[in-house]
């Protein structure tokens, strides 16, 4: 049970956010190569949703 549960953790941790990782990056130089297209855009959509969105610090004095 607990070597199952340290798998788990090691692939959530580690393998998900490469995965994210290499998708951006695939897309970044598909794009750059052909131009935006409807698979770059699910590629960094697919990215966005694996490495979760980070919300955006808070500025003390922001106006935005």
């Amino acid at each position: 049970m607990i070597p199952n549960l340290i798998r788990r953790f090691v692939i959530m941790a580690v393998a998900v956010p490469l995965a994210a990782a290499g998708a951006r990056k695939l897309s970044e130089k598909l794009e750059a190569k052909r131009g935006s297209t409807r698979a770059t855009r699910l590629l960094r959509q697919g990215a966005d949703a694996l490495g979760g969105m980070r919300p955006q610090k808070k500025r003390r004095f922001s106006f935005r």
